[in-house]
């Protein structure tokens, strides 16, 4: 499988306009502008995304697309397969009419690059849309959580903590008594 920057694109393309819609349609324009893809080439992509039942246009102002079915109905392959990209590493062998296809090193690349095509077709089918975009969300959050803390362990450094001082004289009026 050579995944090409048509499938890469295609999948980055749908997960900003998974990410990004909010229950509205999403430009294209808008898409092209964040992922830095040429807007041609998301058009070219986007038609075939409809074909393949991904993507669904909006007329009119306001209008852009949104999914065409549920984000977690929408497996990796459905967006692959929309925009032409082989998925089946085993593809040349198995109709390949090579003379030497009868040799036992033949057979067991042959048979090995198909298990893994299947391999890679399940992962493919079984990955949706909504579970990448659910990690994303989750890798967001992690990322936020991080920072805060990483602010909140930088704030007593840069600013003085008025409760040490009070600690201080405490611990000396016991030792006084």
């Amino acid at each position: 499988m050579r995944l090409t920057s048509k499938g890469r694109y295609a999948v980055r393309a749908i997960l900003d306009l998974t990410f990004n819609s909010n229950g509205r349609p999403v430009r294209l324009q808008e898409i092209s502008e964040r992922q830095k893809i040429s807007l041609h080439y998301l058009e070219q992509l986007f038609r075939r995304l409809r074909k393949g039942s991904v993507v669904k246009s909006v007329r009119g102002p306001g209008g852009g697309y949104v999914l065409a079915r549920s984000m977690d109905d929408i497996s990796i392959k459905d967006v692959l397969v929309s925009v032409g990209e082989n998925i089946n590493p085993a593809r040349d062998l198995i109709g390949s009419t090579d003379l030497k296809s009868d040799t036992v090193e033949f057979v067991l690349t042959k048979s090995y690059f198909e298990n893994l095509g299947l391999i890679m077709q399940e992962y493919l089918t079984t990955t949706s849309v909504g579970d990448l975009i659910r990690k994303a969300r989750g890798t967001q959050e992690l990322t936020k959580a991080a920072s805060a803390k990483q602010e909140a362990a930088q704030a007593p450094a840069s600013q003085p903590n008025v409760g040490q001082g009070v600690g201080q004289h405490v611990g000396k009026a016991r030792d006084l008594s």
